[in-house]
């Protein structure tokens, strides 16, 4: 796939959402999100899926380091790194009483964040079998850094809703 591909929405975030759709709806799953560098993007799109009422729980768009400090527990320190990503997608799942839960923290870009170049992003997500972590180095100006960490995201949830 190109990479301009992504930007353009000729990526498959579609299929990955119609995916999920299927597959919560199916396993009686209960999703959400907790966003910093998509402020909100992931749960548009989770929350305009098919059938999205019976299993989104909804997202927390935690874009300030106060709300994710306050809301979401998240360690003092710096909040693109794998501490903040994990308290993020752990608070989030408690608050929204959701099973699957993927939360993204990360350096957009064009400046650095903590000390992290842009395009660097944390991910974690939570299910039945406990929290992941991963970080991803995304190329790119902010749009597509954006467009990868949604796909990237969704694919994430995918993962989990199929173990």
């Amino acid at each position: 796939m190109a990479d301009d591909d992504i930007v353009e929405g000729t990526d498959r975030s579609d299929d990955l959402i119609e995916r999920l759709a299927d597959l919560a709806s199916e396993r009686s799953l209960t999703v959400g999100c907790a966003e910093s560098l998509t402020a909100g993007t992931l749960a548009a799109r989770l929350g305009a899926a098919k059938g999205s009422s019976e299993w989104f729980r909804g997202g927390i768009v935690a874009y300030s380091r106060e709300v994710k400090h306050g809301l979401l527990r998240v360690p003092e320190g710096p909040v693109v790194s794998e501490a903040a990503v994990r308290a993020m997608a752990e608070s989030t799942s408690r608050l929204l009483e959701a099973e699957i839960v993927v939360a993204v923290s990360g350096a957009g870009g064009p400046d650095p964040q903590d000390g992290r170049p842009p395009g660097t992003v944390w991910f974690a997500t939570t299910g039945p079998e406990g929290t992941r972590c991963e970080e991803k180095q995304f190329e790119g100006d902010p749009q597509k850094v954006l467009a990868r960490t949604v796909r990237h995201a969704l694919t994430l949830l995918v993962d989990r809703a199929q173990a």
